[in-house]
């Protein structure tokens, strides 16, 4: 929606309420509401501010220490949030309630290197300077559950009943009956300017995925932080509750986020050779920058404990680094053919911020490009069970310090930005050694 029709609608009161708010760290929405008339006379061309502390805390919001960005010692003062026109979009289902997606500035202008949004926009330079783009979607899957959120916190996350008895995937009988709900999802997304292809039941027990229609990569990831919120409000709204919780069950599948990129330029995908009718050296070098750096990067895939409990043979989430034409036991699997031809990337789980993932992968594709890798021979097999390949980091701690010891990741997203995740990764890794968790009171508690 442009500037114009906001403001049209917010003059005849269709519209009273704007959300402006940047993703943090973890990939959230933080920011605050303006009234619709407020944000025209005020937000919209000067921006607003917010405290800076939003860098550097934790899930439960607990100021963190050791950040750079953001500490103490300097008070936590503020950073201007800037928004970006372009991202505008009506909430259909929050009343007469718009959303805006901001960049967090520092008091001069300068992008803050360390959020999410800058990140991405910094390898989206690069590619501009070629004058070339970046096609992207995000595949996410949620699990819906019958009980409310704050019937799931009451009961400590414990025996939540999933929405249907047993696996769906594809199914249509099963899935029906979230259709009131599903149907909602998709209806109210497409309606908020994001567009939904299809939705369908998964693989576990009341998982569902709903895919949005492809763009470029900064509007992809705004959809999908919007996406999450959508999803979450709706099944609130109906009387349940939706997670995107990596692995939320040992005996099930995780929630993935399988994220699809082409790159084109003047409108043409060159990863694929039209006059030769097969893939391009460009996608071959891509690929291979993605297959040698794609585990130092991992942490932009992974960046939660609970996301390396994906990685499990026959779990339908990657394992090892190979590619192949259309085969899910692989951590690149190629589809499509033509103007459709493209990467899918089943490294990420649901809980990857789409900044920093989408980033990542730009940035290992151009490394090939630039340093002409070559990609192996397409995989044939079982990738789960050939130890022959090299393995995806098996923990947060091990992919943290992957990235900490990445040469590229320093070169082309900056020390500041590996600085920060790293410690972010770090502090998460101590928070969860120190707990005591469910586990282990079953396991010790009589019998030790």
């Amino acid at each position: 929606m442009d500037t114009k029709t906001l403001k049209s609608k917010i003059r005849k009161g269709e519209i009273d309420t704007v959300i402006v708010a940047f993703p943090d760290a973890i990939g959230r929405l933080v920011g605050k509401r303006f009234t619709g008339a407020f944000y025209l006379d005020q937000v919209a061309q000067h921006g607003t501010h917010a405290c800076n502390y939003l860098l550097a805390v934790n899930m439960e919001m607990d100021p963190l220490e050791g950040f750079q960005v953001a500490n103490w010692e300097r008070g936590f003062g503020d950073f201007e949030m800037r928004p970006d026109t372009k991202s505008v979009k009506i909430l259909t289902w929050q009343s007469g309630t718009a959303l805006v997606v901001c960049d967090y500035l520092h008091h001069d202008g300068s992008p803050v290197e360390e959020a999410p949004r800058s990140v991405l926009r910094k390898q989206l330079d690069r590619l501009g300077k070629q004058k070339i783009k970046a096609f992207m979607a995000s595949e996410l899957e949620f699990l819906l559950f019958d009980q409310t959120y704050s019937e799931a916190f009451d009961a400590g996350y414990q025996n939540l009943r999933p929405s249907s008895d047993y696996r769906i995937d594809y199914h249509i009988l099963q899935p029906g009956r979230d259709e009131s709900i599903i149907r909602t999802m998709r209806n109210e997304l497409t309606a908020s300017g994001i567009p939904v292809e299809c939705s369908k039941g998964e693989w576990s027990r009341g998982q569902h995925e709903v895919n949005v229609e492809y763009a470029e990569a900064l509007e992809t990831a705004d959809r999908h932080v919007i996406f999450k919120q959508a999803i979450k409000d709706i099944a609130h709204n109906g009387g349940k509750s939706a997670s995107f919780i990596p692995k939320f069950a040992e005996e099930e599948a995780g929630n993935s986020c399988h994220i699809h990129i082409s790159l084109q330029k003047n409108g043409k995908n060159i990863f694929w050779d039209f006059q030769k009718k097969k893939p391009s050296k460009t996608f071959q070098h891509f690929l291979g920058g993605l297959l040698k750096y794609s585990p130092e990067l991992c942490l932009f895939y992974a960046p939660s404990i609970n996301a390396y409990k994906r990685y499990q043979s026959g779990s339908w989430a990657p394992t090892r680094m190979a590619w192949s034409m259309d085969n899910r036991t692989v951590g690149f699997r190629i589809v499509g053919h033509g103007q459709s031809f493209r990467i899918e990337n089943r490294m990420p789980g649901a809980d990857a911020n789409p900044y920093l993932a989408f980033a990542a992968m730009i940035a290992s594709g151009l490394a090939g490009i630039e340093e002409k890798i070559s990609c192996p021979e397409a995989y044939e097999g079982n990738a789960y069970s050939d130890e022959s390949l090299p393995a995806l980091p098996s923990s947060l701690e091990q992919a943290t310090d992957l990235l900490n010891k990445s040469t590229l990741a320093k070169t082309v997203l900056g020390s500041k930005v590996v600085d920060f995740y790293v410690h972010t990764a770090r502090l998460e890794a101590k928070a969860f050694a120190s707990a005591v968790t469910d586990w282990e009171r079953k396991r010790y508690f009589e019998r030790i």
